[in-house]
């Protein structure tokens, strides 16, 4: 039985596809994560997370995409989860 779910987390201030590869690669390095696929890219960038609820909450999801650094400036945290 596959006990995963799937969340479509909403993200502003994505502004280049660097960005979108950043965020997803995070999000994948996350326990109990099977998948991050960005999905509409725009002022909010959407992205579907595939994850196990048992190992992993959508605010731990949500907190890896605003961790991520920006790749103009690793130090900088401009992504934000719209909910």
């Amino acid at each position: 039985m596959d006990s995963s779910k799937t969340a479509t987390v909403k993200v502003k201030g994505v502004t280049c596809s660097m960005d979108v590869k950043m965020i997803s690669a995070n999000v994948e390095k996350l326990n109990g994560v099977s998948s991050c696929k960005p999905g509409k890219q725009g002022t909010t960038t959407t992205f579907d997370v595939k994850f196990n609820p048992a190992l992993i909450t959508e605010k731990e999801i949500f907190a890896a995409v605003e961790g991520t650094g920006s790749c103009e400036n690793p130090k900088e945290r401009p992504y934000k989860v719209k909910q």
